[in-house]
């Protein structure tokens, strides 16, 4: 699809895989920034975006235009030095002083006060852009702002630091907002006091490896790059501190690890979790890794990996024909968008090009692109404290990830069936397919049905993972929640292993508790008719002979209409049900009846089961009671 503003001349010499620049990335910023500016109000305070409105409103919306493409503005200007050929920060220093000349006044330029998260809570959000926008730019913006307009910013921030943020990754607006004022010389108790609480809340949700938790849950997902990592890593360079940028930027350099394996080798992030509108922005930890130097990946591999992403979606339709770019993944999707996500959502975005703040003679524009890790080689990749398994195979270059311990339920919270999220609780996500609508046949996903009435997965709990010389696994439990009547049936546990090996996923489940008569069914990758992808489910153990194909006329993010296998079974007090599935892109043909030729169910009612591969003869156990995988080298070899 083509680009509603020119881009450079690609480059193939620098950058073989994508053929973007430095040069690219400056084009991409000040295209956007002039098709958002087209719709700002008089006083530059607001951008109202066209489009459906948030559930905060249209006030809200505009202040969001304003501050979420600021931080693009800002990201361009801070990395060029200062030069500002289009006079960008012109724009926002009249919308500061317009906007907060009056601010909760019901006028034209205005902005909302920040109030709590369940009051008024969009603005805090906002805020912390606003603020690091300021901080990026101290030295051209802030320094030349009137006292009086100073002073109105200084107390409109503040208001983050007197209200609650939601209980998640929030806490750090507040903290960026404080981080600013104290890099200006406005610092006080207040400032101090929001940025200590931001970072004890940290050390309880940070779960190892490189992992936080999106609050006191188990929410594992693009948060923890463009939110988590970026705000306290990014603090600590700007502000130069080195015991800081050691700690957080040590757990950024150990995210990257795995989550530099996330991207598929068309540039696509991974299908999964909120916010996903955000699109690009799930490179900017990999970006803000290279700026800092706290990443296990050479320069040319980040590059290849951030500017991947970025043409992604430059080249897919995410900018609407006025250069905007769009509510959904690739042109406007309504069921990727959450209810706080208005038309100015989207460009959160902007996070991307912190990529900028490395100058033209850093080693991430001057190194020439690398190969992305997918194209490196298979990898299976087991993620213990998120609870995911990583699973990527060269040949097709796609990634995917298998979900067994993310489900973004407070710990406050009931599970309810009604609150089924497709983009937490199917068992897989990938860079080539989305989850299927929640008024659809769900993708991935295993359910019981009893008396009619089929469930859903909401808490996950994690029951351990592990990897060893090409394989990985990782289990969890769930209790199945249902849709009307009883919401659950008293004793019923769904017990579910995945074990990735090359392109095969073993998905073992154990139901235990079921009542007589229930039926469970089980369903694979939803993929479209035309699509250059295979996707195929073939039952070993303890289904009902045959798949059938069932239809998801809602589609998913990547097609307007989508198929997908389903298997289907008997249970009833403790069964086990095991079978192979596929998801696999042109040119690789393979078939999962060919993957395994035995299955050897226990003799312990249920709690093992064996299964012997084709390939090489190498033998898989996995057992229950507890939870345990072993994997053992056949003939031809591979494994351990």
């Amino acid at each position: 699809m083509s680009i509603p503003f020119e881009l450079p001349t690609e480059d193939r010499a620098s950058s073989p895989y994508t053929g973007y620049t430095r040069a690219h990335w400056e084009a991409v910023a000040d295209g956007l920034l002039w098709a958002a500016w087209r719709w700002g109000t008089p006083g530059c305070a607001l951008l109202d975006l066209p489009g459906r409105p948030s559930r905060s409103g249209v006030r809200s919306d505009g202040l969001e235009g304003f501050a979420r493409t600021f931080l693009a503005a800002a990201f361009r200007v801070a990395g060029a030095g200062g030069e500002d050929p289009h006079d960008w920060l012109g724009r926002y220093a009249r919308g500061l002083a317009s906007g907060t000349r009056t601010p909760g006044r019901d006028d034209a330029e205005s902005w909302p006060l920040i109030l709590d998260h369940d009051v008024q809570g969009q603005p805090m959000v906002e805020s912390a852009s606003v603020a690091l926008g300021l901080r990026l730019t101290a030295p051209w913006l802030w320094k030349n702002l009137d006292s009086a307009v100073q002073d109105r910013v200084e107390e409109w921030l503040r208001g983050a630091l007197r209200h609650v943020p939601a209980p998640n990754n929030w806490y750090l607006f507040p903290y960026t907002v404080a981080g600013f004022l104290e890099s200006v010389g406005r610092g006080d108790a207040e400032t101090g006091a929001a940025r200590e609480r931001a970072l004890e809340l940290m050390e309880g949700w940070y779960r190892g490896g490189g992992w936080y938790a999106d609050g006191d849950g188990r929410a594992f997902d693009h948060y923890n790059g463009w939110a988590l990592h970026l705000y306290p890593v990014l603090d600590a360079h700007l502000g130069g501190d080195t015991a800081a940028l050691a700690r957080y930027g040590g757990r950024l350099r150990a995210h990257l690890d795995g989550f530099g394996s996330m991207f598929g080798a068309d540039g696509s992030p991974l299908h999964y979790g909120r916010s996903l509108t955000y699109r690009f922005a799930a490179s900017s930890a990999v970006g803000l890794g290279a700026l800092t130097g706290h990443t296990p990946l050479a320069p040319g591999a980040s590059r290849r990996l951030v500017s991947g992403s970025l043409r992604y979606f430059m080249d897919r339709g995410a900018l609407s024909d006025e250069g905007l770019l769009s509510l959904g993944w690739f042109g406007p999707h309504g069921a990727t968008l959450q209810p706080y996500s208005g038309p100015a959502s989207p460009y959160w975005a902007s996070k991307a090009f912190v990529s900028l703040l490395a100058p033209a003679d850093h080693a991430l524009w001057t190194a020439t692109e690398e190969r992305a890790p997918v194209e490196e080689a298979d990898r299976v990749l087991a993620l213990a404290a998120p609870g995911l398994l990583v699973q990527s195979t060269r040949e097709d270059g796609i990634v995917r990830l298998h979900n067994h311990g993310s489900d973004h339920v407070r710990p406050h919270e009931g599970e309810s069936a009604a609150e089924d999220d497709p983009h937490y609780g199917r068992q897989a996500y990938s860079t080539r397919t989305g989850p299927t609508s929640g008024e659809n046949v769900a993708d991935n996903h295993l359910s019981v049905e009893v008396g009619g009435r089929s469930s859903v997965r909401r808490r996950i709990h994690p029951l351990g993972a592990g990897q060893g010389e090409g394989w990985g696994w990782a289990a969890s439990w769930h209790r199945p929640v249902f849709t009307g009547g009883a919401p659950m049936v008293p004793g019923l546990r769904v017990e579910s292993v995945t074990v990735a090996r090359g392109p095969y996923e073993l998905r073992v489940h154990r139901v235990v508790g079921a009542p007589p008569g229930a039926r469970i069914t089980h369903t694979g990758w939803a993929t479209g008719p035309e699509e250059p992808l295979a996707s195929a489910l073939h039952g070993l153990h303890g289904w009902f002979p045959g798949t059938e194909t069932v239809r998801a006329p809602q589609g998913t993010a990547f097609v307007p209409w989508a198929e997908l296998p389903r298997l289907s079974g008997e249970a009833g007090g403790t069964t086990v049900h095991v079978c192979v599935a596929v998801l696999a892109g042109e040119p690789v043909n393979v078939s999962p009846a060919d993957a395994v030729t035995a299955v050897e169910p226990g003799d312990d009612d249920g709690g093992s089961v064996e299964v012997v591969w084709a390939d090489d003869a190498a033998r898989t156990w996995i057992s229950f009671d507890p939870v345990h995988v072993t994997h053992a080298r056949g003939a031809a070899g591979g494994g351990d």
